[in-house]
């Protein structure tokens, strides 16, 4: 099976959670127009991602042979919902530049906790997950 897609997407998204951290640290306030600009941007790729993963990956791996992969593409699955909610809840609430100025602490502090939600599951895949499926 070919992932290079889901692996490209993958840098992509850590690329623009990187920068998130870069313009953060650059002044929350000063950057307000582009840090909200990069999250509805990568909003939109992490939307695409886990759309394809549930209605391509997935069940591709329910189909396959391998019930070991099978079963760790469900549970990887399952495993983003909380993921995925908690992503959706943070780009609605910062994806406008007047909300990060109005409470940039609380930018920081969700972006800290869900962006590392999602770097951590992005790094998963690509060590854990990934390879299990390219060894097919």
């Amino acid at each position: 099976m070919n992932i290079d897609k889901f692996k490209h997407q993958h840098v992509s998204i850590l690329g623009s959670i990187a920068a998130l951290r870069s313009l953060a640290h650059a002044g929350v306030a000063h950057n307000a127009a582009e840090i909200a600009r990069l999250i509805v941007a990568m909003s939109s790729t992490i939307k695409l991602h886990l759309a394809v993963e549930d209605q391509a990956l997935y069940p591709a791996l329910q189909r396959g042979n391998n019930p070991v992969l099978a079963r760790m593409g469900q549970e990887y699955q399952r495993d983003m919902g909380p993921i995925a909610q908690a992503y959706e809840a943070f780009a609605r609430r910062w994806n406008l530049a007047e909300s990060l100025r109005r409470d940039e602490q609380g930018f920081r502090d969700d972006a800290n906790r869900v962006l590392r939600l999602v770097h951590e599951r992005m790094q998963r895949e690509n060590h854990e997950f990934y390879p299990r499926i390219e060894a097919l």
